[in-house]
């Protein structure tokens, strides 16, 4: 067969391979890469064999690694760096250089390698994390906008930054020992030379060329300019020896501040994914299953030495910029792999002999099973940390660190209106209320934000809204509502139960991020739920009906049936199994629980209207199984029965009065009305046991909670003491609930003798 001939079959041979694999990761809901390395993998020599001129291949795969990284530098936004330039430049830095150090030097220790430039080497490929897919993961999961969403992406840009000056300097730790100093100053000096003329070309030579080639209209002329200069710079890098991958980056960062950036980049997008995907098949065809088989033990000891390991190096570094340990745990889980990136830094090292095949092919591995696992570790995370927080000394000590790091409220605060996040929605939210004359308490847990918080003379509390010690702090049993604007979805969900669980009456209104999140949030007890892009739709809609001639009441009545039915009348129809994946993401990050309704419960029978769960025992009713049928979100009128498994969710202590009230171990006044009472101070209530004044058998109610600095105890026994400033659930009949009232509200006389 013709040489040239041979090179279509290979390169289609090569694409449909990568094609046919990354078909199956997606439908696997796996990282496409994956599937590029499985497909080469097959068609490679330790598969099928099916690629005749592997070179070629391989100059392919170097386009592509030119492509992905000019890409990468086109990308580069320094307004998106400098709004977290903190962790980034600080975090960022902090965890590359610890994690060469450690892991490095732990692989020098242990023989792994047997050179220190080997070391330096190893341990920058485990430095990088994937930007792929860590970015894939938290688009999928709303979460971009979180503060461990931030925090991530702020790590990987300077992990990616970072790549250009490795692949610079690190090809100088092969010379020998007396030459290594000067290879490396001069390795330095050279890529200041090249910055410096790139920043100069950048400034007064590549913005008036792509404005002519603009001017011109051809869109072909413009996207083979961008394509020669991405290469031609790779290429003059190649020559003085700093690699063509440092010059594509460069090239990148040259036209990135260029106004026909974007344009620039959305027609190298597509060129980009083909030979990147022909660089990735390349790597995969490396890649021998015997010789990993084989390795397997190693192989799998590698995978939870690098992914333990970059999460024990992570987690304190993002601490030490003052994130919350859950988030701080949160970002080290996520960036606990070893990125695409790493690939070419390892083909770097074996071209240098610095990587033997063994250590490659485990490299490659090693990579490869860590993306696959990230996206597990990642949607664990919150159990890790609730069995973390269970154990009796870290649990007390992570339980503090969740602690208010600055407040500005005043102990006496009443009637107030709490906001939780401060970011767009959240900031004219308060601006509106404020306008109105109600006083606001702020929850958020960014420092610029509780900055400018002071500056107005707003109350605020800077920590984690979904933290119980942040939560006790705002005086929730005395606030009159409050609205839930966190960019989080798991903190959303998190605070909103925590929130009830303290103060069940408060009416709350929280915000949706995503469709699926509407009917869990309301199950968990929100009184309302805004999704804004329904809101948005609904907005423009009124104003074109009113336009095309409806009225206006007609239009209002409209829009109001349109919530009052939690959007239904515009939300497509879910198969049933989207609906189930919604309730288990809506009870992520949250303690949820399955329990049985025997036949002799006194729940038998009740709805849950009647039975009032939620307001007794604190747990939200989440799913009702009754044999192979599954009523998911059930409402109100919903009828238990025996036989029933019941969801719920709830902590440990509420669970407990779950459970008694299941069993009938709770005295409880099922249906009867519920008030919530306060105890002044020197009411006769003041000090006493519920045993010492018996208010069951004198005045006729039941007290089924006491709500106490931000704690609550459901199901009190006789022994509880009551306390000035208690809040108690009693039940009764209303005339006894109010003749309590005003028993309370009597200071008893104090005789002369007494005196």
């Amino acid at each position: 067969m013709a040489s040239e001939l041979q090179l279509i079959v290979d390169i289609v041979t090569v694409l449909g391979a990568a094609a046919a694999g990354g078909f199956l990761a997606s439908r696997l809901r796996q990282p496409v890469l994956l599937g590029y390395l499985l497909g080469g993998m097959v068609v490679g020599p330790a598969g099928l064999s099916l690629v005749g001129d592997e070179g070629a291949i391989k100059a392919l795969a170097e386009v592509g690694v030119a492509l992905l990284l000019f890409a990468l530098g086109v990308e580069f936004s320094i307004k998106e760096l400098n709004k977290v330039r903190n962790i980034a430049l600080g975090g960022g830095s902090l965890q590359v250089l610890l994690t060469i150090f450690l892991g490095g030097g732990l692989a020098y220790l242990t023989g792994w390698v047997d050179t220190i430039p080997k070391a330096i080497f190893l341990g920058a490929v485990l430095s990088l994390s994937s930007t792929a897919v860590v970015l894939k993961i938290l688009i999928e999961r709303n979460e971009v906008q979180t503060a461990h969403g931030q925090a991530m992406l702020a790590i990987l840009i300077v992990q990616d930054l970072g790549l250009g000056l490795m692949l610079a300097v690190l090809p100088a730790l092969t010379q020998p020992p007396e030459a290594l100093g000067g290879a490396l100053l001069w390795a330095l000096l050279k890529s200041v030379l090249f910055i410096a003329g790139a920043v100069v070309s950048g400034i007064w030579l590549i913005p008036p060329l792509m404005r002519q080639v603009a001017r011109t209209g051809s869109q072909e002329l413009f996207v083979l300019t961008v394509f020669a200069l991405c290469l031609g710079v790779a290429l003059v890098t190649s020559t003085i020896g700093l690699g063509i991958e440092m010059g594509a980056f460069v090239a990148g960062l040259m036209i990135s501040e260029v106004e026909y950036a974007d344009q620039a980049l959305d027609r190298v997008l597509p060129m980009r994914d083909i030979f990147a995907t022909v660089f990735f098949a390349s790597i995969g065809s490396l890649i021998d299953p015997i010789f990993l088989w084989n390795n397997a033990p190693t192989l799998l000891g590698l995978v939870a030495a690098v992914m333990v390991g970059k999460a024990l190096i992570v987690t304190p570094v993002v601490m030490i910029f003052g994130y919350p340990f859950k988030t701080a745990l949160t970002v080290g889980l996520g960036l606990n792999q070893i990125g695409e990136f790493s690939f070419v830094l390892a083909g770097v090292a074996q071209g240098l002999g610095l990587f033997s095949q063994e250590l490659y092919g485990l490299t490659v591995g090693t990579t490869a099973v860590t993306l696959v696992v990230t996206p597990f570790v990642l949607k664990s995370s919150p159990m890790i940390f609730n069995a973390l927080e269970s154990l009796p000394v870290v649990g007390k000590a992570l339980r503090a660190s969740e602690a208010p790091k600055a407040i500005a409220v005043e102990e006496g605060i009443r009637d107030h209106i709490v906001v939780a996040g401060y970011g767009r929605v959240g900031e004219t939210l308060v601006r509106m209320l404020r306008s109105q004359g109600h006083t606001v308490l702020v929850i958020d847990n960014n420092e610029a934000t509780t900055e400018s918080l002071r500056k107005q003379q707003i109350p605020y509390l800077y920590g984690d809204s979904s933290s119980e010690l942040v939560l006790e702090k705002a005086h929730l049993e005395q606030a009159r509502a409050m609205a839930i604007a966190l960019p989080d979805p798991m903190a959303t969900r998190l605070t909103l139960k925590r929130v009830l669980s303290v103060a069940p009456e408060i009416d709350i209104t929280v915000r949706a991020h995503a469709n699926s999140e509407i009917d869990a949030l309301y199950q968990l007890g929100a009184r309302e739920v805004v999704q804004p892009e329904f809101e948005s739709a609904l907005a423009m809609g009124s104003h074109m009906l009113i336009g095309l001639g409806l009225g206006v009441r007609d239009v209002q009545q409209e829009v109001v049936a349109c919530r009052e039915t939690r959007y239904r009348s515009i939300l497509p129809d879910r198969p049933d199994f989207m609906v189930a994946n919604e309730l288990e993401a809506a009870v992520e990050g949250l303690e949820g629980n399955w329990f049985t309704v025997k036949a002799n419960s006194p729940l038998v029978g009740l709805t849950l209207a009647q039975a009032d769960i939620r307001r007794l025992t604190g747990v939200s009713v989440m799913a009702i199984r009754n044999g192979s049928e599954t009523n998911r979100y059930p409402g109100p009128q919903t009828v238990l029965q025996a036989g029933d498994r019941v969801l719920a969710v709830g902590n440990v202590e509420e669970d407990k009065a779950f459970e008694e009230l299941l069993e009938g171990r709770a005295e409880a006044s099922i249906g009867r009305p519920e008030r919530w009472v306060e105890v002044p101070k020197n009411s006769f209530l003041d000090g006493q046991t519920l045993a010492d004044v018996d208010l069951r058998r004198r005045h006729g109610v039941l007290v089924q909670a006491v709500q106490r600095t931000g704690k609550m105890v459901r199901f009190p026994n006789a022994d509880t003491v009551v306390q000035a400033g208690d809040r108690l659930m009693v039940c009764g009949s209303a005339e006894s609930i109010e003749q309590l009232r005003g028993l309370l509200q009597q200071v008893p006389t104090v005789t002369s003798q007494e005196e």
